[in-house]
């Protein structure tokens, strides 16, 4: 009964399901206009984050060419420290921003890149340029 089963729950789960298969083919069919408008809103911020985290000292951040997050190396703040909070790991300066000054930012650990971290920019311009206000700020704090 259990290879019955498991054989049922394998064709069911490992096929495209009828409603995703629809959406394909009017994406495929259907006009650009959306797409194109999207395209064009994530290269401006895509440009905006990278022009940000340029200004602040310290970090290297090459340029995305497919993705909608910024992926900066952020050694150069290993080792510093602020009001006795120490900065050893991509972690830990992940959760120094998230409590300083309330940005999140994905540690680069995961992604076999541990003195990185990874900075989306899929929200609102006003948004972006805020929390890189703000990062910048908190950045400027460790000694």
């Amino acid at each position: 009964m259990v290879k019955a089963a498991d054989k049922i729950q394998g064709q069911y789960t490992s096929g495209t399901n009828a409603i995703a298969q629809r959406a394909s083919i009017a994406a495929l069919n259907g006009p650009l206009d959306p797409t194109l408008a999207m395209q064009t809103a994530y290269h401006r911020r895509r440009d905006l984050v990278i022009a940000g985290l340029k200004q602040i000292n310290g970090l290297v951040c090459n340029m995305p060419e497919g993705a909608f997050y910024a992926f900066p190396d952020i050694s150069y703040f290993l080792g510093k420290s602020y009001n006795g909070q120490s900065i050893k790991t991509a972690t830990d300066l992940c959760m120094y921003i998230l409590n300083t000054v309330y940005v999140s930012m994905v540690t680069g650990e995961a992604f076999g890149a541990p003195t990185c971290v990874r900075i989306s920019y899929a929200t609102s311009d006003e948004k972006l340029i805020e929390a890189l206000k703000r990062i910048k700020h908190a950045l400027e704090q460790l000694v």
